[in-house]
């Protein structure tokens, strides 16, 4: 069972986390590249915190972005700021976040994300806790998938497995991770390859956030994802 109110308080634990070990940066050190290609530290905290903005949007009702277009103008627009003003717009719309989940609401109604994707409002927390969580891996500051909870990780498995459940480009797939936990997704048809390994491993390769080096499959080929 979802239960938003524990997701609630992880983002907030996650969020001060983050902005506790970005404080140690410098502007040169914001203006590094971040794990992501193309991608410096700026542009990192600039889309934590335009996230925030846009999951606050989905939760009171409105658009979560104006256009696709936007979004990433936005990013770029807000990547080359300060340290002292990304922090405190990241601490600003990561409150209002925390403000537009404590309204009043039906947590079992349907929301609407990008692209037409639909969701549970309950789920929207979470949503928030792996964007801070995964990004601030994306930041290179010293935390890694292994230093994510078993919670979150195998969360987030989950999460990222039903993205991919019944998706045409992705073969029928069996993951499981070294301690026994298993996931299905892909195509609903067919013998499901088996890929296994640490569960973190699983994570970031679902993730795009590593090549699946440390993972095992037949034949030792791992199919290509998608793009989330």
């Amino acid at each position: 069972m979802i239960d938003h109110v524990h997701d609630l308080a992880s983002v907030r634990e996650a969020t001060e986390r983050l902005l506790s070990e970005a404080a140690l940066l410098d502007n040169a050190g914001l203006a590094a590249p971040s794990r992501l290609p193309g991608w410096s530290r700026g542009h990192v905290l600039a889309h934590i915190a335009r996230n925030a903005d846009a999951l606050a949007n989905v939760l009171e009702g409105r658009p979560m972005y104006e256009s696709a277009e936007a979004r990433e103008a936005d990013i770029e627009r807000d990547a080359s700021r300060s340290l002292a003003v990304q922090l405190t717009d990241v601490r600003n719309t990561a409150a209002r976040f925390q403000h537009s989940s404590a309204l009043p609401a039906d947590w079992t109604r349907v929301v609407t994300m990008r692209n037409g994707v639909t969701d549970m409002a309950a789920r929207v927390p979470f949503r928030r806790w792996a964007e801070v969580e995964l990004h601030h891996v994306d930041l290179g500051l010293g935390r890694d998938l292994e230093d994510l909870s078993d919670e979150f990780t195998d969360r987030e498995i989950g999460f990222l497995a039903e993205r991919f459940s019944g998706n045409p480009a992705v073969p029928p797939l069996a993951l499981s991770a070294s301690d026994g936990r298993i996931w299905r997704t892909g195509r609903t048809e067919g013998t499901a390859l088996s890929v296994s390994g640490p569960a973190p491993d699983l994570m970031g390769w679902l993730a795009g956030r590593r090549d699946g080096a440390a993972l095992k499959a037949p034949d030792g080929q791992l199919p290509v994802l998608p793009p989330l």
